[in-house]
């Protein structure tokens, strides 16, 4: 019997408590959390199946003075608030019906039934909370030795219950598979156009899961190939795929984190309109949205004054451009774009009308300013001689 080894969230006493509470015999690690410590991976979430329906796990809480939210009670989901952390606890389910979009769901009483309606026989692994025992009912171990992303049973039944496991495949086959698996992407292919009955927001956050990814550039190429990626992002061409790539290399070689939104953005043709509408489309946040639209408007001479590109864009956009171009960042490492040191008040006390002109001569120094590479007060106030002589020679 494969048992999980023991590591520190194993042992923490606040889950013990849980436990206690709630029996033993009554619940078992589940998911991520069982599969991840078994890869030697960092666990983020801890999630429990129970065979208590959510009230009572409730009440039992109560009573050992735990304080729950019920998050999705509706779907049986109880989240305990707990000193090193929460965890989310549900009840075991099955499905009734679904529609690709949403399921209607009952509670079950077997722990197997409820590890039939999960999408990859890794992620169906249950671990005794005590014993550490896994239970493991469609061969998710060996599939996790063998590098293997397999659908629980008929891959095309578990896609038409859940539209969104289509990307879920290609993310989990990024971070857990190595070759895939036929069966698993004829059915992805074969279905990829449910994807258009999703909501935008739960494409985007599995899209930009996706690309958060290490190096997703294997997934990213087998959506493509088999007709997944025209369905949620059609702009991605062949050019915009290979922009991509080359942006994922250059991250590599200069030891730079991915980030999903530049990556999206390379993705993309350099055009600040079809950002902006992809941006719509997936109902990114205004901020992703701005930062999108930036990225968009690259330009081939961008890496010639890096500290000028930031200056006018901010550090961030001057980044993810200069990256996209697979230039060097190194002139903006630990660099604060600086403000120009001067005021139009300085202007007017030498002489010149409030006014347009005032706002004429600040924005011709700061130009030579910016342009001189950010030079200090001195050079700025020799600036604004000169731009007042020749003013006046006019």
């Amino acid at each position: 019997m494969t048992r999980l080894p023991d590591t520190d969230w194993t042992k923490r006493a606040d889950l013990a408590s849980l436990v206690a509470a709630l029996g033993a015999e009554n619940t078992r690690y589940v998911g991520g959390a069982v599969r991840d410590t078994l890869l030697g991976k960092a666990i983020h979430d801890i999630d429990l199946a129970t065979t208590l329906v959510p009230h009572a796990v409730i009440d039992r809480c109560k009573e050992a003075g735990i304080r729950t939210v019920p998050t999705g009670i509706d779907h049986g989901t109880v989240t305990a608030v707990l000193p090193d952390g929460p965890v989310e606890i549900t009840t075991l389910r099955r499905d009734i019906s679904t529609d690709g979009r949403r399921a209607t769901v009952a509670f079950a009483e077997e722990w197997r039934e409820d590890a039939a309606r999960r999408d990859f026989t890794i992620n169906a692994l249950y671990a005794h909370p005590q014993t550490l025992e896994i239970d493991d009912y469609f061969g998710g171990l060996e599939d996790m030795e063998d590098r293997r992303v397999r659908f629980i049973g008929d891959a095309r039944e578990r896609i038409r219950e859940d539209h969104l496991r289509i990307l879920r495949y290609f993310r989990f086959q990024a971070r857990f598979g190595d070759a895939p698996e036929d069966e698993a992407i004829a059915a992805c292919s074969q279905l990829a156009h449910t994807l258009k009955g999703l909501s935008r927001e739960r494409v985007a956050m599995e899209l930009l899961g996706i690309l958060s990814l290490p190096d997703p550039r294997g997934s990213i190429a087998l959506m493509a190939e088999h007709g997944i990626l025209e369905v949620i992002l059609p702009e991605a061409r062949e050019r915009e795929q290979r922009v991509f790539g080359s942006l994922i290399a250059h991250e590599a070689r200069l030891g730079v984190e991915g980030d999903p939104v530049r990556r999206l953005a390379a993705l993309l043709p350099p055009i600040a309109s079809i950002a902006q509408a992809v941006a719509a489309r997936l109902r990114l946040s205004r901020a992703q949205r701005a930062r999108l639209s930036c990225i968009a408007e690259r330009k081939e001479d961008d890496a010639a004054a890096p500290r000028a590109l930031a200056y006018r864009e901010g550090i961030e956009c001057a980044r993810d451009r200069l990256l996209i171009a697979g230039s060097n960042i190194a002139a903006l490492a630990g660099w604060e774009v600086p403000q120009v040191p001067l005021k139009g008040g300085e202007i007017v006390a030498r002489g010149v009308g409030a006014g347009p002109e005032v706002a004429r001569i600040l924005r011709a120094v700061e130009a030579r300013w910016v342009e001189e590479e950010f030079p200090g007060a001195d050079r700025v106030a020799e600036l604004l001689d000169e731009e007042l002589s020749a003013s006046s020679n006019t």
